[in-house]
């Protein structure tokens, strides 16, 4: 038996090698299609295959995948394949499900168990679309429509779909009140707190990393789902609807500035946890809920221990310790980072602010170290001698803003 696919530079081609005799057919489905479609950048190609078993991709070449669904990686391409399944609820979870990968499933059967009607797309090798659920009609109408009501059977489906609206919010996408209803009481069921820390993190720092990262913050919230899952977002978020905002978007203006500003995740990290963290001083407590990477903490702790107490009358002793301990000269773009969430958080206070704090980093290096030495100084003292020179080099420099 043959699979085949065409895949870039694959000598295996896409499509149905029907004609020989081995009834396997391969179809491009799922993102790949709809970003086309959507005249987006396509990165990542997945490939459905119908009427093959998974003794015949290995056999054929291709390397199984660890994990509960039979997936299956391009020996050239690194393209990833998956049998045609169905999924079947049996437990709690993201893994409480009984699948079915047998060479019977067909491509309909595979595409209805999805999440949403524009990831049900498949292409065939002839580059007809196969669209069974209206896919195309939503990427129209800009929508995002649920298949099923088993849609509410996986709750990281709750995340993705707010992924999507953040992915796809520049163009006007918006979820339909049919899967919105859904979503509310996948927000109140017992299956949620089921959601491994580890994916809610993924699904959160790819949502980062789209045009409108605001808008899986607000999906969230409009749904109940952010209460539960980030209690200090849900509440920052209810926090601006009741102080007389129309929608909750008041408390997502920094991300807006920091999306503006950089693409570093950091940085928007950084503006959309700032204002819960700094109100609850929850930091701790929120490290051990989220796998969160030690670089986006450590910037949001310096942010909570410094930024805040920048101001226009920040002190010149106080300005030169933030500025040793960020090492702007050792660690520049640490440094770069903590400016942008600085200018994301407060635009207005660090129009005067910002500009000392350079003033100090300039102060540290312009200090003669040597010249100080010279004078017979040297360990404490000429640590005293040169930090009492840099304060009123800079006292100096300040009184002329």
């Amino acid at each position: 038996m043959a699979v085949t696919g065409r895949c870039g530079s694959c000598s295996r081609k896409s499509g149905s090698d029907g004609k020989r005799g081995f009834g396997v057919k391969i179809y491009l489905v799922g993102g790949a299609v709809r970003d086309r479609l959507l005249g987006l950048p396509v990165y990542d190609r997945d490939w459905v295959v119908v009427g093959a078993t998974a003794k015949q991709m290995v056999d054929a070449g291709y390397q199984s995948m660890p994990g509960n669904f039979p997936v299956f990686i391009h020996p050239e391409s690194g393209d990833e394949y998956a049998l045609a399944r169905t999924e079947v609820k049996t437990g709690p979870g993201y893994h409480g499900f009984e699948v079915d990968a047998g060479p019977d499933i067909t491509l309909e059967q595979d595409l209805l168990r999805r999440d949403l009607t524009i990831n049900a797309l498949a292409e065939d090798a002839d580059g007809n679309i196969i669209d069974l659920c209206h896919g195309r009609d939503d990427l129209d109408e800009g929508l995002l429509r649920h298949i099923t009501p088993a849609f509410t059977e996986d709750p990281v489906r709750l995340l993705r779909i707010a992924r999507f609206a953040a992915k796809l919010g520049q163009w006007g996408f918006r979820v339909v009140h049919g899967t919105h209803d859904l979503m509310k009481k996948m927000a109140a069921s017992d299956d949620l707190p089921n959601l491994k820390s580890e994916r809610v993190w993924r699904e959160m720092k790819k949502a980062l990393a789209q045009p409108q990262p605001w808008r899986f913050f607000e999906v969230l919230h409009q749904c109940g789902v952010l209460q539960r899952l980030f209690p200090v977002l849900g509440e920052t978020m209810g926090d601006a609807a009741a102080h007389g905002h129309p929608s909750p978007k008041a408390a997502m203006a920094p991300l807006h500035r920091a999306v503006a500003l950089t693409e570093d995740l950091r940085v928007r990290f950084v503006a959309v946890m700032f204002a819960g963290l700094v109100r609850t001083g929850e930091m701790a407590e929120f490290s051990r809920q989220l796998p969160v990477e030690r670089e986006f903490t450590d910037l949001l702790e310096w942010v909570l221990a410094h930024g805040v107490e920048l101001d226009a009358e920040t002190s010149a002793e106080n300005l030169l310790r933030i500025v040793a301990r960020l090492k702007p000269m050792q660690q520049p773009e640490r440094y770069r980072a903590f400016e942008q969430s600085c200018h994301a958080l407060w635009p207005e206070k660090m129009k005067t602010a910002w500009p000392r704090l350079e003033l100090a980093g300039q102060v540290v290096s312009s200090v003669d170290v040597q010249a100080l030495r010279r004078t017979g100084l040297e360990g404490a003292a000429l640590g005293d001698a040169l930090q009492h020179a840099r304060v009123e080099m800079l006292q100096e420099r300040l009184s002329d803003f």
